[in-house]
Formats: structure tokens, C-alpha cells, sequence
């Protein structure tokens, strides 16, 4: 019998499991995401019908060339978030939050700005005030105000800076989307071809990952203090991520605005896109690990209680552990027995957690047994379907 087989062996038999105690929240939760999903999305849908039916045919491959980076970050994104996978409603809100509502945001509140500034005499039309201080201002608070949202109502997906990171870097790609449209729209209305190329070279090649790296920055700062921090502290921690994403948005376009676009200005700000693409792919697969090992360490706590083997604990916190557990289950339903183990697992170290962190009351700690009955239900159930349940 092999190691991972053995560690099913020794098992809890449970047949009966609570009841979720925040079903009923989730479930308006998940409603609400569904309706928000399909607003922005036929928003969504608008906006590239529109942007498709212009520039005599040309349209069609400036919404493709917009959504290649915005192809990648999602894919990255995914690829990260296999650890503990968040809902799928909740990435796509971000993505058409960043695309849609942070964008038509921006231009409500930056308009009337720059019109009751032009009344008591302030000038802010020009380029540079533009770049530099509106666009960041205007821009970082829009997108990552989603942040705080989720944070708030579903606080059982933002567990962690990974997390933050994650849902801030889909909101930047979807905002990013939109704007290339725009920018590619006009250098091809402006230069034809040759506008079009040099465009999406600076902007969907040299730079794909700006917007998400300024939203992720909020990410971080909240995700830091949604694991145990207050419902306030969250809050307040947005602020400190809200003002990094608008310095590093306004020294990018400041820098910019000044090396102009000649080859040398083009390298400037290729070696400047480099060093933040660095930091957010180095932070990310940082996070990653940590992730891995907290997870880990928590589940080891849980064996030390009872509630798991030493063995399964291995298993389920390390990603050799789970393809080793998965080729073992049979397909089927053994295997998707084994999936939901390894998702439950996932969750129990952010409830724990939380639980230690006096977050969320006596619900949390029913969250906490919720997910250990389930646990050891799964289990059962696993081994029941492999013909081990007897041994």
C-alpha cells in the first residue's frame, strides 16, 4: 500500500454534517455577484459592439491586440489561485469592475473636478497635472475601492495578501482593457497602421502589467489586515495601498510625460516596466509560498488535535501531496471526494485564523467545526467509494 493510501486508512466515520452556518449570506451573495456580473457584462458587451463596428473593420482587432495582456493576467492569475481557489463570480466582478464601472467612475468624478476647479480659477487641464495627479487619483481610487466591497460582504475570499493581490491585479487588467481600447482607437484614428503597431508595442507589450500592479498594491495593504485585523482595520489599510498604487501610477506618468517618446525615452520607460512587472511577478510567487506554508503548518496543528493523520496533513498541504492523493482516487466519485478535501483543506487555516483573531464571532468558530465535519465527511465518503470504509 502506498504512503498515501495509508494515510486514508485511519479515518473518522461521519455520516451527518452541520449546516453552513453563513448559507444564507452566501447565497445573497451569490445573487448579487450573478446581477452584477450580468449589468457590467452587457455593459462590457457594449462597449466592444461599439468599439467593433468602428474604424472601417478595424475594430474587431483592436478589442483582440486590447485583450491579449488582459488574456494573460487572467491566465496568471488562475494559474496562483489553484492553491485555494476563490469563486469564479467574484474574479470575473473584479475583472468587469476594473473594466466598466472604475472607468465610467473615473470620468464622473474627474469631469465636474476639472470643471468646478476651472471656476474658482485652478487650471487642471493641462498634460501634465492630468497625468500626474488626476489620471492617479482619479484612476487607483475608482478600481480599488472594489477592494473594500469585498472585503466587507465576503470576507471568507480576501483571506490574505495573496488574495488582495490577486483580485487587485484582475480589477487593474479589466481597467487596462478598456483604456487600450481607447488608446489604440485613437492611434489608429490618428496614424492608421503605423499608430496602431507602435501603440500596442509600448502599451499591450513593453507595459501589460501597470494597472495591475497599482491596484495590487491596495490588495496587499488590505489583505494584510482582512486575516485578522477588524472590519476598520481593513478598511483603514486600503489607505496606505491606495496611496502607493497613486505615487507609482503618477512616477510612471510623469516619467513618461518627461523622457518623451523618442528610443531613449521608449528604453527609459521599458527598463522602468521591467523593474514593476518584477516586483509584482517576485511578490506574487513570494505570497505563493508563504501560502503553501501556512497552509501547511496549520494542518500539521489540526493532526496535532486529532482531526487529521501526520500523513494526511502532508498530503493535503503540499502540491506533491495532492497529485499523489488524486492519482490514488479512483475517477470518479472517489476522485471528486478527494478534490473536496483538498478544497476544504485549503479553507481551514484562514478560519482558523480568523477564529484565533476574534474575527467574526461564534459564526466563525461554526464555520471552523462546519469545515472539519466536512472534512472528515469527505473522507469517509472517499473511502467508502474506494472499498476501504471496513479497514
Amino acid at each position: 500500500m502506498s504512503a498515501a493510501q495509508g494515510a486514508w486508512t485511519q479515518h473518522f466515520q461521519v455520516r451527518q454534517t452541520s449546516r453552513d452556518p453563513k448559507r444564507t449570506q452566501n447565497l445573497v451573495l451569490l445573487l448579487v455577484g450573478i446581477g452584477g456580473i450580468v449589468v457590467l457584462g452587457i455593459a462590457l458587451l457594449l462597449i466592444l459592439l461599439f468599439t467593433s463596428l468602428q474604424f472601417n473593420g478595424v475594430g474587431l482587432l483592436i478589442v483582440l491586440l486590447s485583450g491579449i495582456p488582459l488574456a494573460g493576467i487572467i491566465a496568471t492569475v488562475l494559474l496562483f489561485d489553484r492553491w485555494r481557489p476563490q469563486p469564479l463570480v467574484l474574479l470575473a466582478l473584479c475583472v468587469l469592475w476594473g473594466a466598466v464601472a472604475s472607468v465610467v467612475l473615473t470620468f464622473a468624478f474627474q469631469i465636474p473636478t476639472i470643471h468646478l476647479a476651472g471656476a474658482v480659477g485652478i487650471d487642471l487641464t493641462g498634460d501634465l497635472t492630468g497625468a500626474v495627479v488626476l489620471a492617479p487619483i482619479f484612476e487607483e481610487t475608482t478600481k480599488t475601492v472594489f477592494l473594500v466591497v469585498i472585503v466587507l460582504a465576503a470576507r471568507r475570499y480576501f483571506e490574505g495578501p495573496l488574495d488582495g493581490m490577486m483580485y487587485g491585479s484582475l480589477i487593474g487588467a479589466g481597467f487596462a482593457f478598456t483604456e487600450n481600447l481607447l488608446y489604440l482607437g485613437g492611434a489608429y484614428a490618428e496614424m492608421q497602421a503605423a499608430g496602431l503597431i507602435v501603440t500596442f508595442l509600448v502599451r499591450c507589450v513593453m507595459s501589460p502589467l501597470l494597472h495591475s500592479s497599482f491596484s495590487a498594491l491596495a490588495g496587499l495593504t488590505i489583505g494584510f489586515a482582512a486575516r485578522r485585523g477588524a472590519w476598520w482595520a481593513t478598511v483603514l489599510m486600503w489607505i496606505p495601498g491606495l496611496i502607493g498604487a497613486m505615487i507609482l501610477h503618477g512616477i510612471w506618468n510623469g516619467t513618461s510625460s518627461l523622457v518623451g517618446g523618442g528610443v531613449g525615452g521608449l528604453l527609459v520607460m521599458l527598463a522602468l516596466s521591467v523593474v514593476i512587472a518584477g516586483g509584482w511577478w517576485t511578490t506574487l510567487a513570494v505570497l505563493w509560498h508563504g501560502e503553501t506554508k501556512t497552509t501547511r503548518e496549520a494542518l500539521m496543528r489540526y493532526a496535532g488535535a486529532g482531526w487529521l493523520t501526520q500523513e494526511e496533513a502532508q498530503m493535503l498541504g503540499t502540491w506533491r501531496g495532492r497529485r499523489a492523493g488524486r492519482r490514488w482516487a479512483r475517477p470518479g466519485p472517489a476522485r471528486r471526494h478527494m478534490t473536496q478535501m483538498i478544497r476544504v483543506a485549503a479553507a481551514l487555516p484562514a478560519a482558523r485564523a480568523r477564529v484565533e483573531a476574534e474575527v467574526g464571532g461564534p459564526a466563525e468558530r461554526e464555520y471552523e467545526v462546519y469545515l472539519l465535519k466536512q472534512l472528515t465527511l469527505h473522507r469517509s465518503e472517499l473511502l467508502a467509494a474506494m472499498g476501504l470504509a471496513g479497514r
